[in-house]
């Protein structure tokens, strides 16, 4: 009885939703140019999107600047982040001054723990 439930339909092969009604967004082709071989590589982009500066080459994988009306767009070096470190973040949430308040609590905290002796309840750690 299954057999014949799916008799007549190739599974993958075709899709069963049609493309009536589907409106597609506005498209623009942008050409990448190898500076090392000069391979152009031809790209379709949304017209409202921005295209990346630099895209990989396809023939040698080297990378290939933007170019536009026969022009290559010169690198923008501004749009590189520099790596945050915890450190930066850090400072992002408090002030050196709040950081050095809460480092003298804490040190004053394992003083404290440190000279009280061990405590019975607290289980050790490791072998």
């Amino acid at each position: 009885m299954a057999d014949r439930s799916l008799r007549g339909i190739r599974l993958g092969a075709q899709s069963l939703q049609s493309e009536e009604g589907v409106v597609f967004m506005e498209r623009r082709e942008t050409t990448y140019i190898c500076d090392t071989c000069a391979h152009v590589t031809n790209l379709m982009f949304s017209a409202d999107a921005e295209p990346p500066q630099t895209w990989e080459c396809r023939a040698c994988g080297a990378e290939a600047r933007l170019n536009v009306d026969g022009k290559a767009v010169t690198l923008d070096a501004t749009d590189e982040k520099a790596a945050r470190t915890h450190w930066d973040m850090l400072l992002e949430r408090r002030s050196r001054a709040e950081l050095e308040e809460l480092l003298e609590e804490r040190l004053a905290f394992i003083r404290a723990r440190r000279g009280a002796g061990e405590d019975p309840t607290r289980e050790k750690i490791g072998a």
